[in-house]
């Protein structure tokens, strides 16, 4: 089950929401919240054998929340996608983040490059929120009463703004909208941590993932990113800002 909150009370009500919510039914509320000055397509994918939840995306107006019940023990992805048009079917295309060319990913991932928040929940959630799929938009995840260290995560920083060239993303104006990881870039085992280059001994940070790690120290930078990059929580409830720096 969904609300959707408009401005200008959006956040103070999520606020409220979340210090008042029932503990007694076995699920988590993750709220959706766009504080970017443009719309967000929030892109929501399962892992295997999980429920999809709100078909999968929707439209979030800038100052717009959206609240999804999760059921225990579900985890997956999230991420917004950018300068969307779709027609009255739900068909159409995104400059990033794109999701098989539907407002409605059913299950499908988003297209790299994208900022990914990634959430398992359990008797201890683990969250985070990923670089290694590339950069589109700033995204934060907050935990709301729970138990344990409960801290943010998150990409703050704009990362468009400092792309390395070799890396950039460009709109049909010329404007940076993405930013790649150095393996979608570059298709090389020592960026990917593949072959050889496949375990946390021999794949280490390389210059381009310094950057990213050096602007958004609370978000994964490659895949071994981990001793800084997840945090833990217990019994809490998430809220998921898209432009937390607006």
């Amino acid at each position: 089950m969904a609300a959707t909150l408009k401005p200008p009370l959006a956040l103070l009500l999520l606020t409220a929401f979340f210090a008042y919510i029932s503990v007694e039914v076995s699920a988590t509320t993750i709220a959706l919240y766009n504080k970017c000055a443009h719309p967000v397509w929030p892109g929501i994918q399962p892992n295997a054998g999980k429920p999809i939840l709100a078909r999968g995306g929707f439209k979030l107006k800038p100052k717009q929340a959206y609240s999804l019940r999760v059921p225990a023990g579900w985890s997956g992805r999230i991420w917004g996608r950018h300068e969307c048009s779709f027609d009255n079917s739900g068909k159409g295309s995104c400059a990033t983040g794109d999701c098989g060319g539907s407002i409605y990913c059913n299950g499908l991932g988003g297209a790299p490059p994208a900022t990914l928040a990634e959430i398992t929940l359990g008797t201890k959630d683990f969250y985070d929120v990923s670089l290694v799929d590339g950069y589109n938009l700033a995204i934060s995840i907050t935990p709301f009463r729970g138990k344990g260290r409960c801290s943010s995560a998150g990409c703050i920083s704009d990362l468009n703004q400092m792309c390395p060239v070799g890396l950039q993303v460009k709109s049909h104006d010329n404007r940076v909208v993405a930013c790649k990881s150095a393996c979608f870039a570059f298709n090389s085992p020592r960026y990917c941590c593949t072959g050889s280059f496949g375990n946390p001994q021999t794949c280490k940070p390389t210059a381009y993932s310094k950057i990213f790690k050096t602007a958004c120290p609370r978000a994964y930078s490659y895949a071994y990113d981990d001793p800084t990059s997840i945090a833990t929580c217990s019994g809490g409830n998430y809220l998921v800002t898209f432009c937390p720096h607006h």
